[in-house]
């Protein structure tokens, strides 16, 4: 890995194993001895009581980090599991773009000593995270590389396909593909969907991540970095 490396982790779609990458990431960099750092700006479907199973506490657990430094990893937090935007009208709050990329940008200059920054979106890439963008404007105005990340449910290949070419479309450069398994066991075969991925995604690494074993997949895409 060239150090030091600023990452978007995106998603083909909600719930698709966005945090289950990023974190595994950093434990695997951890591992080697790097240092690591990262930001979910905007974060709905919080509850403060569960907040460790949060997606903003997984980072924190695999940052070794505590409840804490919850405002430092995710500032914009929201109970209701809905769009981000949708979510802070609930509370009063008016989510927009650029305050969001501010906070970001803010956050790569306060983490700029880490060997690995990971920040990651909400939802899927199309997915609106403002009242005036989408999780895809963000990425492309932050203009850092990206690593995407689809499930393995039954329409999961078209979702990540697509998601890959609206990034190429915007000549967002994306250095993996990772298929985070999907826990129904009425999803498609796992291998066969990874396989199938590989297939149209050209020159962009495919990885398979299953949810049973993590160090492998993880360093392995570590050495892609």
């Amino acid at each position: 890995m060239a150090r030091p490396l600023s990452l978007f982790v995106g998603g083909a779609h909600t719930d698709v194993g966005k945090t289950h990458v990023a974190a595994a990431l950093i434990r695997a960099a951890r591992a080697r001895g790097l240092t690591c750092d990262a930001f979910k700006p905007v974060l709905s479907g919080f509850a403060v009581a569960d907040w460790a199973a949060s997606d903003a506490g997984r980072l924190l657990g695999a940052l070794g980090r505590g409840e804490e430094a919850l405002d430092a990893m995710s500032p914009l937090r929201f109970a209701a599991a809905l769009a981000p935007p949708l979510a802070a009208r609930r509370e009063g709050v008016r989510l927009e773009l650029a305050d969001i990329l501010a906070r970001c940008h803010a956050w790569l200059d306060a983490a700029a000593a880490a060997d690995l920054r990971l920040l990651e979106g909400a939802g899927g890439l199309m997915s609106p995270i403002a009242e005036d963008g989408l999780a895809l404007d963000l990425a492309e105005q932050l203009a850092l590389p990206s690593i995407l990340v689809g499930g393995s449910y039954l329409g999961a290949v078209s979702h990540l396909l697509t998601a890959l070419e609206v990034m190429r479309t915007r000549s967002l450069p994306v250095l993996a593909l990772v298929v985070s398994e999907d826990a129904s066991p009425e999803a498609p075969d796992f291998v066969e969907t990874v396989e199938l991925v590989g297939a149209f995604a050209g020159e962009i690494p495919v990885l398979s991540a299953p949810r049973s074993l993590e160090r492998p997949w993880a360093e392995a895409l570590l050495d892609l970095l």
